[in-house]
């Protein structure tokens, strides 16, 4: 059986007292609409379009910063888990309702879930005409783990790494059905942990910048290809030039 992700969703995962803005902000950003609250405590949700599979999820915790975690769909998350493990994961939660919560050899956390999903949402279109869409993650892995996480991350997916212009960055390549794109970041400096972050591409850059910030986000820094912000709860990501799939 593979253990190859069919589908892969992002969780934004807000601090505690963060979870109705952080909904709030990343509905609008999306143009997503909120599902009804479920878990336990009702702390989780996810974030509809208007059209294809869902992939963007969150996460109202109870304890700890923000971040960003990551599902992937599986055939067998059982399965998958053993897999992972033999790659070098180590397993946090095995659930009753049958996904598994893991880390990485670097830190970061993730899950197996067995959710089919397979159509992967277009670009919203804006009143402006302009056309955006969260489309990628990328992990920002510290030098001293960056070996070993990227090769986990190749044997647990199964896709090619390729690289990019930039030196600092490598590309996982998943199938184009995916709605997420797969980024690793060579960070300068060590972090006690491997962390994630959210990209969107933009038709405008710049109109998309200023939407943003209009809706709460907080611009942390430019760069020739990517504005760097912060959400209303403190979440970073990266608005992109590059055109929207």
């Amino acid at each position: 059986m593979s253990t190859t992700p069919t589908w892969v969703s992002a969780f934004l995962d807000f601090a505690p007292g963060g979870f109705d803005r952080g909904v709030a902000f990343w509905s609008a950003v999306t143009g997503y609409s909120p599902s009804s609250a479920r878990g336990e405590r009702g702390e989780f949700g996810t974030l509809v379009p208007p059209a294809g599979d869902d992939y963007l999820r969150v996460q109202d915790l109870a304890d700890g910063p923000g971040r960003i975690h990551l599902d992937l769909h599986v055939a067998d998350p059982l399965v998958a888990t053993e897999a992972a493990i033999e790659a070098g994961a180590h397993v946090l939660v095995r659930h009753e309702a049958g996904y598994v919560v893991l880390r990485s050899p670097g830190g970061f956390v993730f899950c197996y879930v067995a959710h089919p999903a397979s159509r992967r949402p277009s670009p919203a279109t804006w009143p402006d005409g302009t056309r955006s869409m969260v489309d990628q993650v990328c992990l920002d892995v510290p030098p001293s783990s960056y070996d070993v996480e990227v090769g986990f991350w190749r044997t647990v997916t199964g896709w090619d790494l390729t690289d990019v212009d930039e030196a600092e960055f490598e590309r996982l390549q998943p199938p184009d059905e995916q709605p997420l794109r797969w980024l690793v970041q060579r960070l300068d400096d060590d972090q006690p942990t491997v962390d994630a972050h959210l990209d969107l591409a933009a038709s405008d850059r710049d109109a998309e910048v200023a939407r943003h910030v209009a809706l709460g986000a907080t611009v942390v820094a430019g760069h020739d290809w990517w504005t760097l912000l912060t959400d209303p709860t403190g979440l970073r990501y990266c608005i992109t030039r590059r055109t929207p799939r």
